[in-house]
């Protein structure tokens, strides 16, 4: 989804967020479980959203799927935040200089509210600002297009905070074809990617491939001396024909290399009576465009008519539980983690799963299918946490 459409729609519904978690209910236990581990999710798009429309969310917030009252309740303490550049700015100095303008935002939040919140350049930053009660702020850049072929502003992203990069998103770049971009002008990784990747490594900066072609995957997997991430992707068995999503055999390369895949809660991520709806709205969408003008009265009121006569399929929590059980049944309970996209897939989330308070309820669908504790740990952060300080080690060894 646009992330613009997906701000606006989950701004739109963000009232009936509580409603609809409620209708499951977390037990103590979940609820203690979230609380007492460190809780990573790997992508959410705060600093996109204050971007489009800015809000104080190191308090409680009318719209999107994360503030700072909404975190603690639901156990989040390391929040990925999405420097995220739309794929229309790629080859143009505006995506580098809107990379470092989201980069202020998070520090904005740090710096209005430093005994809620704390920048996390390390893994040792995450452990001790968790033992202080802070929420960790660590960086991801989704869309690699603001390193604009210089290694140089590869190194200032780093040094700003960014620890990983998702090397494309919705259109092939100058690092990495994209999964949503029929066009495959590099086959996969540009020869500045496969550049990109070692010095990635070199650095400590881990390599996130959601968002980019199976053959710049498995490239990626291959030049990469140490494990790489899918940040916010799901399991293509579930929606087959999504390249957007990993296949089998895709998470089998991911877990041989080491990394970790970190589930995408958004329901056309998950289940395919979503994405089925979704492709259907958006082809009949598209004829009214071409009959009445993308500009009409027609075309622009076109999905709340859709929505008003054909209601929206939500997956729930227990969708999500399914692909993480198709990971761990595959290749083990080392290899998944979350990657929710919070703030970035709008109406589309779960039932149960509507906004950042809501983690008690994901380990309650994990306790219900007989997870330990231990397990769900690994799940909710360990898991990352082991793959990011693998990634620290294997630059330490370059220096």
């Amino acid at each position: 989804m646009n992330k613009m459409l997906g701000l606006c729609c989950a701004m739109a519904l963000s009232a009936c967020a509580t409603a609809e978690n409620s209708e499951f209910h977390a037990s103590e236990k979940a609820n203690k479980i979230a609380q007492k581990y460190i809780l990573v999710d790997g992508h959410i798009d705060v600093p996109y959203r204050l971007q489009e429309k800015w809000e104080d969310v190191t308090q409680a917030t009318k719209g999107g799927d994360f503030d700072y009252p909404r975190a603690k309740s639901g156990g989040l303490n390391a929040p990925f935040m999405s420097i995220y550049v739309p794929a229309s700015l790629d080859d143009s100095p505006q995506s580098t200089a809107l990379a470092h303008k989201l980069i202020d935002y998070v520090e904005a939040i740090v710096g209005r509210a430093p005994d809620k919140f704390a920048i996390a350049k390390s893994v040792a930053d995450v452990e001790r600002q968790f033992a202080q009660g802070l929420i960790s702020l660590p960086m991801g850049m989704e869309n690699g297009s603001p390193v604009q072929n210089s290694m140089d502003n590869l190194r200032q992203f780093y040094d700003r905070g960014i620890r990983y990069i998702t090397l494309a998103h919705s259109l092939s770049n100058h690092i990495s074809d994209s999964s949503y971009d029929l066009r495959r002008k590099w086959k996969g990784l540009s020869p500045f990617g496969k550049d990109l990747v070692v010095e990635m490594n070199k650095l400590g900066i881990m390599i996130d491939i959601s968002h980019v072609s199976d053959a710049a995957f498995y490239q990626a997997v291959e030049i990469s001396t140490a494990p790489v991430i899918a940040s916010h992707s799901s399991l293509r068995s579930f929606t087959p024909g999504f390249e957007r999503n990993m296949d089998d055999d895709m998470i089998k390369a991911l877990a041989k290399n080491g990394g970790v895949i970190m589930i995408n809660f958004g329901s056309t991520f998950v289940d395919p009576v979503s994405r089925a709806w979704r492709i259907k709205m958006a082809n009949e969408q598209k004829a009214v465009e071409q009959e009445f003008g993308a500009d009409s009265t027609e075309a622009k009121d076109f999905e709340k008519r859709y929505r008003e006569t054909s209601p929206f399929p939500y997956a729930d929590v227990n969708t999500v539980v399914d692909h993480i059980e198709h990971v761990v049944k595959l290749v083990g309970i080392d290899h998944v983690g979350i990657g929710s996209d919070y703030d970035g897939v709008g109406d589309s989330l779960p039932i149960g799963l509507k906004d950042v308070s809501s983690y008690p309820n994901l380990v309650q669908g994990l306790l219900d299918k007989g997870y330990s504790e231990e397990d769900i740990a690994k799940i909710l952060g360990k898991n990352l946490l082991r793959v990011w300080r693998e990634v620290e080690q294997v630059a330490a060894n370059y220096k």
